[in-house]
């Protein structure tokens, strides 16, 4: 597993044709880490029948609301969190 608890993440802002898991108003947006919750198979290659083969490293990241909501009214504190496949993480550097 590449990404620590505590560490910045970016989602990867990429094209995807069928289905995958990472919700597209996270596309771009840099979070951090909460949790790491093992390995698991790929959902976006099982709905189509493979075995999701090699497992993926799945992550709790947090984003401030903020961050991803551009008219975002709430506290400065609330944040929103999904979980999030490794090979949709990039480092934020």
């Amino acid at each position: 597993m590449s990404y620590r608890v505590g560490e910045r993440v970016r989602v990867a802002d990429r094209a995807h044709e069928g289905h995958h898991r990472t919700p597209g108003y996270l596309k771009g947006k840099i979070g951090t880490v909460e949790r790491v919750h093992g390995s698991f198979a790929n959902p976006e290659t099982r709905a189509y029948g493979a075995d999701g083969r090699p497992e993926h490293a799945l992550y709790l990241v947090g984003f401030a609301q903020r961050d991803v909501w551009r008219d975002y009214r709430g506290r400065e504190d609330d944040r929103i969190c999904a979980d999030v496949y490794e090979h949709w993480l990039e480092e934020a550097g």
